[in-house]
């Protein structure tokens, strides 16, 4: 199983912490990919901090950001899914779950990331600022840069794929059409009074939760059919549209109540 998850733009700075160190990231085969986006976005944020700010969409108020940036290669590291932070990984409450699940969570999940491609949630990564639709000096735009490799990850992976990635971050590594007959899409509906909407802390904050049921669960479902069945048994209301384009996932939709 393969859990496909977004960054957040709010991240919690370590205190300590060993330094950033590319080659022990998860996924070598990001590696190049990753050197070339950590320097591209160094050097514009040490050489014009003011440039550098337009560029990541920062107001005046936030140039701390930028430095924060430019001393990336010096900035304390720890677990990426300690770093991100928000309403999904709020929800996800890692620090509260037992080792078992925890091990789970590290074999199962990946975040993507602007700057990183791809991590699982136990790479040591520093705090940073680059969205997923920024355009970088010598880089050009996230999905341009890490659509093949990301794809290629994804494509490598064993049984079901499920991608809770918003539209920005899927654009960074699109399901490839080889996968796609094993993989969802996956959307949260709030359902009020018998309408169904897309409502985005109810969005963030349930995919949040399924991902922590799933961690918590000792049986990992390996195929789209087993998954429907786990997440029954985990009493989630959810339905399952096959997709009209061939090469494309299917759609999983979960209904949540009001909440």
């Amino acid at each position: 199983m393969l859990i496909l998850l977004p960054p957040s733009e709010g991240k919690t700075s370590p205190a300590t912490g060993p330094r950033l160190d590319l080659a022990g990231l998860s996924f070598p085969g990001l590696a190049r990919g990753r050197t070339a986006t950590l320097k591209a976005l160094i050097d514009v944020c040490a050489k014009d901090p003011k440039s550098a700010a337009s560029i990541l969409g920062l107001g005046p108020t936030q140039a701390d950001e930028v430095r924060v940036n430019a001393l990336l290669r010096k900035a304390a590291c720890a677990p990426a899914i300690e770093v991100y932070t928000g309403v999904l990984f709020d929800a996800l409450d890692v620090t509260s779950l037992g080792k078992p699940a925890r091990r789970r969570l590290q074999a199962t999940t990946v975040i993507s990331s602007a700057l990183f491609g791809l991590v699982r949630p136990d790479d040591l990564i520093p705090a940073y600022r680059l969205s997923g639709d920024v355009v970088l000096p010598g880089i050009g735009t996230p999905a341009g840069h890490w659509r093949d490799s990301v794809s290629e990850v994804i494509n490598q992976s064993a049984g079901v794929i499920i991608d809770l990635r918003s539209q920005m971050y899927a654009a960074l590594g699109p399901i490839p059409a080889e996968a796609a007959a094993r993989a969802v899409s996956t959307r949260i509906l709030l359902e009020r009074n018998g309408k169904r909407s897309i409502v985005s802390h109810h969005n963030k904050a349930s995919k949040g939760r399924l991902v922590r049921a799933l961690a918590e669960r000792s049986a990992q479902p390996s195929t789209i059919d087993a998954l429907m069945k786990a997440l029954r048994e985990l009493k989630w209301k959810c339905e399952l549209s096959e997709s009209k384009k061939a090469g494309q996932p299917a759609t999983l939709d979960i209904i949540v109540p009001e909440i």
